[in-house]
């Protein structure tokens, strides 16, 4: 199969829509209002190709040219790099496993620029992970019945996956169009950040799901059962996104915006020292979250390939390095998006600039998995080669 996308093809043509989703970013917070076209602009250039072998046709690339694909669109709008995770994800299953069960069916679907939403997350009281939604056979068919929270992408998706468990207590996972019968999405989704992620719930009444469409889960067999990696990675590139974000609105500001405090030794804000020093300490911790991301994303590749025990030590290796990657990308991100506001005195503070929904977006990312476990899970490997836990938040 030929491919007439590659990495440097789609990164050029999604620029002026990177450029749309950053000029739009803050109004766009402010009023609640979707970037619709711009998500369909980036889907028809078939971002999410990017990764994907070009025999599969896909656009080729390393999972180190994805995360860098992710931390610039995060840079644009992190609501919808978070809203596009979903989609990134599916692909990097077709890209890493050529055992992945409806491998073909999934590849025409990403090829077809297509966009997927998927959780497993409920909030039905039960211990976090624990599965309430059922599905019953019905014929040929399955029925599913149930809801779920945290559909990120969910009003951007054609596809929604979840999990189900049978009477029998098995879980499966289920992938049905959006259009099917029965299935509700909501816009109820109310973070501190992240708001326009499309994160709300989504209900399942009755839906008829084909046998094609189900899959029991069982991660036991795998050479490399730390699945969540690449996705605590997408979180990691969305919170160096946020920093360079950080940074362009603090380098802007100094330039366009400020007036020097009435001591300062500077006419211009632009060369009052402390100015300088501020947006420096910003850069800084851009770049470090950008590059433990990249660098992450090398032990990820890594990976591919590999089986047996080769594969397994690969593998925790990776996971680790991502645990320690979410840590500082956490907390560079955090820090930069504080520091903003000691470019400039009271007038940074407008509400109408938007500038905190960097801290506020870069919080609400971080809570999705405690970094206080990331860092005791990497403390525990390191001392006693402890692995980290399969859960897939490592």
């Amino acid at each position: 199969m030929t491919s007439e996308y590659t990495v440097a093809g789609i990164r050029i043509a999604i620029s002026p829509v990177l450029d749309r989703l950053r000029e739009g970013a803050a109004e766009r917070e402010r009023e609640r209002q979707y970037a619709f076209e711009e998500v369909k602009a980036l889907a028809a250039e078939r971002i999410t190709l990017t990764g994907i072998a070009e025999a599969d046709g896909g656009a080729g690339g390393t999972v180190r040219d994805v995360a860098d694909l992710v931390i610039a669109i995060a840079r644009a709008d992190s609501n919808v790099a978070q809203a596009l995770r979903s989609s990134f994800l599916t692909a990097n299953q077709v890209a890493s496993r050529t055992d992945l069960p409806h491998r073909d069916v999934i590849l025409r679907r990403l090829l077809d620029g297509h966009l997927f939403a998927g959780t497993a997350n409920e909030r039905s009281g039960g211990a976090s992970g624990s599965v309430h939604t059922v599905l019953h056979r019905d014929g040929e068919d399955w029925i599913v019945d149930g809801e779920k929270y945290y559909s990120t992408g969910g009003l951007y998706a054609d596809w929604f996956t979840g999990s189900a468990k049978s009477e029998d207590g098995t879980v499966y996972g289920f992938t049905v169009p959006v259009d099917r019968a029965g299935v509700e999405r909501l816009d109820d989704f109310d973070a501190v950040g992240q708001r326009l992620t499309a994160s709300g719930t989504t209900r399942l009444n009755a839906v008829r799901v084909g046998a094609d469409e189900v899959v029991a889960r069982d991660n036991s067999r795998l050479d490399i059962p730390w699945l969540g990696a690449f996705a605590q990675l997408y979180l990691s590139a969305i919170e160096a996104g946020i920093a360079a974000a950080a940074l362009d609105d603090a380098s802007w500001f100094a330039r366009e915006k400020a007036r020097p405090i009435k001591h300062s030794s500077a006419d211009k804000s632009t060369e009052d020292p402390y100015v300088r020093e501020t947006v420096g300490q910003i850069a800084s911790r851009a770049h470090a979250a950008r590059s433990v991301v990249l660098l992450a994303a090398e032990a990820i590749e890594a990976t591919r390939g590999l089986t047996g025990a080769e594969a397994r030590a690969a593998g925790v290796e990776a996971s680790v390095t991502v645990a320690q990657t979410g840590v500082i990308a956490i907390e560079s991100a955090l820090k930069a998006a504080e520091l903003v506001f000691d470019v400039a005195g009271g007038s940074i503070t407008n509400r109408s600039l938007g500038f905190d929904r960097h801290w506020r977006n870069a919080r609400t990312v971080a809570n999705h998995n405690p970094r206080q476990w990331k860092a005791a899970v990497v403390g525990a490997y390191r001392i006693s080669g402890e692995e980290p836990p399969t859960t897939g938040l490592f």
